[in-house]
């Protein structure tokens, strides 16, 4: 800490009256070239000069205080997200954000004020690694529960910020596997209307101050360079800070060999508007050597510095830094909030209103005074489970301390349900667990009984876990391949611990080490080694010692009631770095659940994931489905209130779970439109539709109404109906409004949700809930004109539970206007076309700009509806291509294949894709309305853009 005696007297910077803009300036002034190059790093050195203290970007807060030792943990986001009620998630983000306070007044070294939270990237598809940790599929519903969580972290102080929120990650990020190098294809449409919305909507409503840039590409080039930082994010949010996610900048010279060296990247980073580097952990020397070589080098200006500086000095301010602490009501906050009584409650609350009914035949909720006895089974049943940005467990009340709490002890019995085995070699010799802690595993002769048991695992895609019965640890492989029992569980940025099990036949089984993908010996010492390949592996007899399924079943037989506990385990497959492979729930665990439903078929399938699963096989038949994402330390004791009915479920889906993974595009296809994606695209029926949840109560929708029937471009309509509990229990609906375009330009989603409003109603009470609908709101992205444009139309406007349960529906007449037809003499981006096959975007240019490149030959974008002049004309084109060699496209009329040829292009180029030839091709008069079609004959060519000139004009 800094002294107050070392701080020089008479500092403008110091003085809380004067305006923010002109306290940076003085501040900015006194700094020197090194001292504000440090500045630009995530761990930024203290000034003692000056009496400015350090200050580190990015405390990890998706839900909870994380990785700074134990605090709250509330429910994953998707969770939170679930619960439809963004003044709850406000005051979460509020328990939060003061949590993080707490633990700042505590260690301000540790625990910095800036987190890195919400995420709002939209869960385009579950397969998505770190699904857990976005909130909907749909991209304005994600805006509104991160501006609430945001809110609730930077607090409702008029003038500091209880915590500085940062927006992740920009942009278009959405897959794991080579999320380095691929590079995600946005079309201006989709940009417009599914990716941007997530964050301008937090951005404009001033609850987020800052963005973390993204790994992946955009249009072939990185997220950390793209213009839109400045275009688009600062057009809302001026002063907003923008940090480089973990070693994103070193990517950029790195595996995306997007520049030459590192100084010159992390130079292109600044000048794209990153502002903050997340480098080399605490070693700043590093960036600071950088930044001051392109200084050096002139590839970075003193003011593009001074900017970045800027906004980074904003949030501090902003957090009250530089004030006496005795105007921030913040400062005060102590570490006696962390995980205090009233956070507790917030987290069942929460947890609670989570937790979504997707099946009921009755069976739910359970009479606890008919119960006699219940049978918690399954590999989640006494566990709970933790993600990688999950805050220290301070408690864990799990499903089965849950239910015994309320129900009795005596009530509940419980097995986890999973295969106990012992491992023998082809010598007969078998696994010992047994010798000390932290002592290799190796085989022996004379072993027997619990020491050699293993307690098997499976979290789906062929990835188990073995948990040595000797000690209740699990089996992990050192760095040298030396396998121990010594880990608490899965877990860490490598997880060690999951193997496969592959068959050899014969009974027996080879055992591979996931992480280093290599097999498992017995070496002469008789020490089980991770480090063979398959021919030298050591085949293993599986002695089944426990059957996991058999036990549970006869659990089952004996109780009134099953609740089977199952789910992914969020450190294994589908977690930051690995997508999943398929929506399957694991083998083990479908099994499972079928053996108990056949020895009792009251019971009740309790799904604990980070996403959604495809169910079909497993969920035929079963009489009451209750999912809930991960949902912190109050888990157990919420399920239970829940299960009884002591809560009524309330919760709804906020993505699709679909029937089967055939029903998603490829994991790197980020067209929704296109692609049929999402449930505003999806064609078919979904197992359960986005929106979807039921109840311990019925819900009767009446009465209706628009207060219009018509609206003008600028205007707006009331939606309004009437909403009854007609069962009798209280119960929570979420009403939500969708909306449907008949009549459009372009291709329209299906449905759209527009509005929502969860309400609490109690038995035979009616309430009118009343939604805004606003024109603007409806418009779509014009890429004809690059604008936002309400078109004429009517819109179906339907009022229910789900997107696919429509309740009651009526319309609305939308006095837009109609597109008009595209002006051929206008300058048209290739990248503003309606359609396309064969193609992708590409960069234009390193800084700036966007362009077509043909992955096939035969490739083609088209134009549609284009006002042909009569008359002779020709048209100018830019092209270029990968690799020296002829750029090569044909302008075709009406159809890609057979039409019309208008003209063909035939360019030499010498293999730089960014040396831009401009040509220009006589067209004879087209005349009229038609559609043109550019059509790549080479797979390396590339168009930026076309224009028809008329008359030399």
């Amino acid at each position: 800490m800094i002294e107050q005696s070392e701080r020089p007297p008479d500092e403008l910077f110091r003085e809380p009256a004067r305006p923010l803009s002109a306290r940076i300036d003085d501040l900015l002034g006194r700094l020197t070239v090194a001292e504000k190059l440090a500045l630009l790093h995530q761990y930024q050195a203290a000034v003692p000069r000056l009496g400015i203290g350090s200050f580190r970007t990015g405390t990890e807060a998706l839900h909870g205080l994380a990785w700074l030792g134990p605090a709250t943990v509330f429910p994953q986001a998707l969770g939170l997200a679930s619960t439809w009620n963004p003044d709850l998630v406000e005051r979460v983000g509020a328990a939060v954000g003061a949590e993080v306070r707490g633990f700042h007044h505590k260690d301000p070294e540790r625990a910095g004020l800036n987190v890195w939270a919400p995420v709002v990237n939209p869960l385009r598809d579950p397969r998505w690694g770190r699904n857990e940790e976005g909130y909907a599929e749909d991209p304005w519903l994600t805006g509104v529960v991160a501006t609430a969580y945001a809110a609730g972290l930077r607090g409702d102080h008029p003038r500091y910020l209880c915590t500085a929120p940062t927006l992740k990650h920009f942009l278009g990020y959405n897959n794991e596997t080579d999320r380095d190098i691929t590079s995600s294809t946005l079309g201006p449409r989709v940009l417009h209307e599914y990716e941007l919305p997530a964050f301008r909507i937090p951005l404009a409503a001033g609850a987020a101050v800052a963005v973390m840039a993204s790994y992946n590409l955009v249009n072939g080039r990185p997220a950390h360079l793209s213009p839109l930082i400045d275009d688009e994010l600062r057009a809302a949010a001026p002063d907003l800070l923008v940090v480089g996610d973990a070693g994103g900048v070193s990517n950029i010279a790195g595996s995306q060999h997007y520049r030459a060296d590192h100084v010159a990247g992390f130079a292109a980073a600044v000048r794209a508007g990153v502002d903050s580097m997340t480098e080399h952990d605490s070693d700043s020397a590093r960036t600071v050597g950088l930044l001051a070589d392109a200084l050096d080098r002139g590839e970075l200006a003193m003011s593009d510095v001074d900017t970045a500086v800027r906004r980074v000095l904003s949030v501090r301010f902003r957090l009250g830094e530089f004030d006496p602490p005795e105007r921030n009501p913040y400062t005060a906050v102590t570490a006696e909030v962390i995980n205090c009584a009233a956070h507790q409650n917030l987290a069942r609350e929460a947890a609670c209103q989570s937790m979504v009914l997707l099946r009921n035949d009755g069976l739910l909720p359970l009479d606890p005074h008919a119960l006699r006895r219940v049978a918690v089974l399954g590999p989640l049943a006494d566990t709970l489970l933790v993600d990688w940005y999950s805050g220290t467990l301070p408690y864990a009340v799990t499903p089965r301390a849950g239910l015994s709490e309320l129900l009795g002890a005596g009530s509940v019995t419980f097995h986890e349900s999973v295969d106990r085995v012992a491992l023998r070699t082809a010598a007969g010799r078998v696994v010992a667990s047994d010798r000390g802690e932290g002592e290799p595993l190796a085989v022996e002769a004379a072993a027997t009984g619990a020491a050699t048991w293993f307690d098997v695992f499976d979290w789906g895609d062929d990835a188990i876990v073995l948990r040595a019965v000797a000690n209740n640890r699990h089996v992990g492989a050192e760095d040298n391949g030396t396998l121990v029992n010594d880990r608490t569980g899965p877990g860490g940025w490598i997880v060690r611990e999951t193997f496969s099990l592959e068959e050899t036949g014969g009974g027996q089984a080879l055992l591979r080490n996931r992480a280093s993908d290599r097999y498992v010996r017995v070496d002469a010492d008789g020490v089980l080694r991770a480090d063979a390949s398959r021919s030298d592996a050591t085949p293993f007899t599986v002695e089944l010692v426990t059957d996991g399924r058999a036990a549970a079943a006869a659990a089952a037989r004996e109780a009134d009631v099953a609740v089977v506990v199952v789910g992914n385990h969020p450190m294994v497959n589908g977690r930051e770095t690995q997508d999943r492979a398929d929506l399957a729930l694991p083998a083990d665990q479908a099994a499972l659940v079928r053996s108990v439903r056949e020895a009792n078929p009251r019971t009740v399938l309790v799904i604990s994931s980070s996403y959604p699963y495809s169910l079909d096989a497993v969920a035929a038949g079963a009489p009451a489905i209750l999912w809930s994402a991960h949902g912190g330390q109050e888990y157990g004791a919420a399920l239970a209130e829940v299960l009884v009915g002591a809560v009524n479920p309330g919760g709804r889906l906020t993505q699709t779970w679909y029937r089967s993974v055939a029903d998603l595009p490829d994991l790197l296809d980020y067209d929704v439109i296109a692609a049929d994606a999402t449930y505003q695209y999806f064609r078919g029926t979904p197992l359960f539709a986005f929106g979807h949840g039921l109840s311990y109560t019925t819900f009767a929708y009446s009465s209706l109404e628009v207060s219009s029937r018509s609206m003008p471009a600028d205007g707006e309509v009331t939606v309004s109906v009437e909403v009854t509990n007609t069962g009798d229990r209280a119960g929570a609906e979420v009403v939500q409004v969708y909306t449907r375009q008949f009549r459009s330009r372009v291709k329209q989603p299906l449905r759209r949700l527009r509005a929502f409003q969860r309400v609490e109603l109690a038995p035979g009470e009616s309430r009118v809930v009343r939604l805004t609908l606003r024109a603007e709101e409806l418009a779509i992205w014009d890429v004809t004109r690059g604008a936002w444009h309400v078109e004429r139309s009517p819109h179906q406007v339907f009022v229910g539970g789900s997107a696919t349960d429509p309740e009651l529906s009526t319309s609305v007449l939308v006095e837009g206007t109609a597109i008009p037809p595209r002006d051929p003499a206008r300058p048209t981006r290739a990248v503003d076309h309606d359609d396309y096959a064969g193609v992708t975007l590409v960069d234009a240019a390193p800084a700036a700009g966007d362009a077509v490149a043909a992955t096939e030959p035969g490739g083609w974008i088209a134009f549609h509806d284009v006002l042909f002049p009569d008359g002779a004309a020709s048209c100018r084109l830019a092209v270029t291509r990968v690799g020296a060699g002829t750029a090569a496209v044909t302008l075709r009329l009406d159809d890609p294949l057979g039409g019309p040829v208008l003209a063909t292009v035939a360019v030499a180029c010498d293999g730089d894709p960014y040396d831009w030839t401009a040509v220009e091709v006589p067209v004879p008069g087209a005349g009229g309305r038609r559609d043109l079609y550019v059509v790549f004959e080479e797979p390396d060519t590339r168009l930026r853009d076309l224009a028809l000139v008329v008359d030399g004009r």
